[in-house]
């Protein structure tokens, strides 16, 4: 596909893309909805009024909104006709926006020039365990291989509601937490900075679709009406207060101290050419969690930690597609007590691991429990994070001489706060 915007081959986002974002500049301080085209970013603010689709027509004020939270509430058939008509405006052979200087003049922003923000208004937010290679790992170091995975992981889509108020948009810096930890075993707790923290490699979905009613599943049929579009996400976690704080209710302060999401929303419908199989699951999941459509996706994923000296090494390579259990088999088990879903609510994958050691996604698996260091391209050498790192994720998909990317989610840790 071509547009008359000018990018490389290699850019996260030509017109095959066309990811969703918030953001703002030094001429416009409110929040506005934004795609990106390359380096750059159209306004949708700018050009609502060329929304003229049946769809569409009678909404065009959601494009001139602060989050996207009103649009994803349309539904699928508005986000394929926003999709058509942007490709459309976009592409080489249309004269609307090529035409007309003054507007064109005031739609484009350079991506350079513009402040992200979280795309949406984030009212409930639930991190999955999806991802049979972590979960195996991490049983494995704790438990042993025998007893790696819980007698439930394979029958359900383990998961636990986070804290939304911390999710945060890319270049946010995150604080080194201070917690309680036990570091003896049997000894009393102490308190103090957490001193294993760690990154997890993952990518989220949010919820599109008008809100579902308290006490009406959502089938698995109707799933994907529900699904908007994917962010990367690191998901920072503090291992020795999780440790002590897990039992038995599961993380708590070990994750609220904040999440990282990329900011460019990459629509389903950007990522159905790049489905592979579902994995192979055995036993065999309950029919409220059947799907035999393909919905995996090739993602290639990559970690890189930047040192405080601005070296960057890649520590993990891995591929969402390494998932075990598929984003619809997420939402239909998430709803199927009759939980009800808003447009914005945040649902996301878990760790990301892949079966070598290279493609682990989190510091530790990369370490093993701090047994084996991570060795970092400035010469230094990570068991976990230490502060003044950046981490850094980045996502796409290969296509025929084009990717659709996601752009990057990265976060420097800070140094914990005296107390």
């Amino acid at each position: 596909m071509k547009s008359f915007i000018n990018y490389p081959d290699n850019s996260d986002f030509p017109l095959e893309n066309l990811p969703y974002g918030v953001f703002t500049t030094s001429k416009h301080a409110v929040p506005r909805i934004g795609v990106a085209i390359g380096n750059q970013i159209l306004d949708l603010s700018e050009v609502s009024h060329l929304f003229i689709g049946p769809e569409l027509k009678p909404h065009q004020h959601v494009f001139r909104e602060a989050t996207l939270n009103s649009f994803m509430s349309l539904g699928r058939a508005a986000w394929i006709e926003a999709r058509s008509t942007l490709q459309a405006l976009l592409s080489a052979d249309d004269c609307t926006l090529q035409q007309d200087a003054p507007l064109r003049a005031r739609a484009f922003v350079a991506q350079s020039e513009a402040k992200m923000h979280v795309p949406a208004h984030i009212g409930d937010y639930t991190d999955f365990y999806s991802s049979i290679h972590h979960a195996t790992n991490v049983g494995t170091m704790f438990r042993g291989p025998k007893d790696a995975l819980m007698p439930n992981w394979k029958h359900i889509p383990v998961g636990y509601h986070g804290r939304a108020s911390s999710v945060v948009v890319s270049g946010t810096p995150i604080r080194r937490p201070n917690g309680q930890t036990c570091p003896v075993e049997g000894a009393d707790p102490v308190f103090g900075p957490c001193r294993l923290m760690d990154f997890e490699l993952e990518v989220a979905f949010f919820v599109g679709g008008p809100p579902t009613s308290l006490g009406q599943p959502v089938p698995i049929s109707q799933a994907q009406d529900h699904i908007f579009g994917m962010v990367l996400m690191n998901d920072w976690s503090a291992r020795d207060i999780q440790k002590w704080e897990y039992v038995p209710l599961g993380p708590f302060l070990s994750k609220s101290l904040g999440t990282t999401i990329s900011p460019w929303v990459v629509s389903m419908e950007a990522l159905l050419p790049f489905a592979v199989d579902n994995m192979e699951q055995d036993p065999r999941p309950f029919p409220y969690l059947r799907h035999d459509d393909k919905f995996n996706f090739n993602i290639n994923l990559t970690v890189d930690i930047k040192s405080e000296d601005s070296v960057q090494t890649t520590v993990s390579r891995s591929n969402y597609r390494y998932m075990y259990w598929t984003p619809k088999q997420q939402l239909a088990h998430h709803t199927v007590t009759g939980c009800n879903l808003n447009p914005g609510d945040l649902m996301a994958s878990g760790t990301i691991s892949g079966p070598a050691s290279d493609s682990f996604g989190s510091m530790l698996e990369l370490s093993w429990k701090g047994t084996r260091p991570v060795h970092l391209l400035d010469g230094s050498s990570r068991k976990f994070l230490q502060d003044g790192d950046e981490v850094i994720i980045r996502g796409y998909c290969e296509g025929d001489g084009f990717r659709v990317g996601f752009g990057t989610c990265s976060g420097k840790l800070l140094p914990a706060i005296s107390m």
